[in-house]
């Protein structure tokens, strides 16, 4: 069997592309089909129970098609999630020219449209804390990567103090453990919990700081808000 072959459609597909251009296309193609596909069965199946045939089988290739993208599963479920947040990124850069708060609240808005690929991400993320898991080394990566990005958008937003007397880098990982805390729910009580609409209450919380909530205030000085 030929490269060709291997990397070939299993149906429904047009003849080959002539010149360079058109094959990386096609190649580029092939891949996202295989990458929509594999986050499809993850979020149904969970990683372990989804196999590199299933995949293959749902993007309409051949096993070897897919071996030619990615030799292994762990490069599979790694791909799977780059393009998860290459994904998001996307969202959120149409969403703003500069990330702020109000674009992270739209990508909640966008992620609440789309269970599946919540769930998915919700699964590994859960699964990688085990120590053999093959998005371990992603995702301690990863969320170092988002930690810094929030507290830039944090930054952005309210300088070097939040409201409540935090730093931008002390209340990232709470910006953070908000926005996958809420999915979690969100997918187990999707009746019950208002995602988009959590998450606002949320950035309230963070331009009001420590006291103001109840109108009563005080003096607005933040003296006191700056913790004990």
């Amino acid at each position: 069997m030929t490269a060709q072959d291997q990397d070939g459609p299993r149906r429904g597909a047009a003849g080959p592309r002539q010149g360079g251009g058109g094959r990386e296309a096609q190649r580029a193609e092939r891949r996202e089909a295989l990458l929509e596909a594999a986050m499809e069965l993850i979020a149904e199946r969970g990683y372990r129970r989804t196999s590199l045939a299933a995949v293959a089988e749902r993007a309409g290739l051949t096993q070897q098609g897919l071996l030619h993208h990615f030799p292994t599963k762990e490069l599979l479920l790694v791909g799977v999630l780059e393009a998860r947040d290459r994904w998001d990124l996307a969202s959120a850069a149409a969403a703003s020219d500069t990330l702020r708060t109000d674009a992270l609240a739209q990508l909640v808005d966008y992620n609440a449209t789309r269970p599946g690929i919540v769930r998915t991400y919700t699964v590994l993320s859960a699964d990688s804390v085990t120590e053999d898991h093959p998005a371990r080394a992603f995702f301690e990566s990863r969320f170092r990567t988002v930690r810094a990005s929030m507290a830039e958008v944090l930054r952005a937003e309210y300088g070097d103090t939040l409201p409540g007397g935090l730093t931008p880098e002390r209340a990232a990982p709470l910006l953070t453990a908000v926005m996958d805390g809420l999915q979690l729910q969100w997918l187990l009580d999707p009746d019950e919990v208002d995602m988009p609409a959590a998450f606002r209450d949320f950035l309230a919380l963070l331009g009001r700081g420590e006291g103001d909530g109840d109108g009563s205030g005080g003096d607005g000085s933040g003296e006191e808000s700056a913790g004990g």
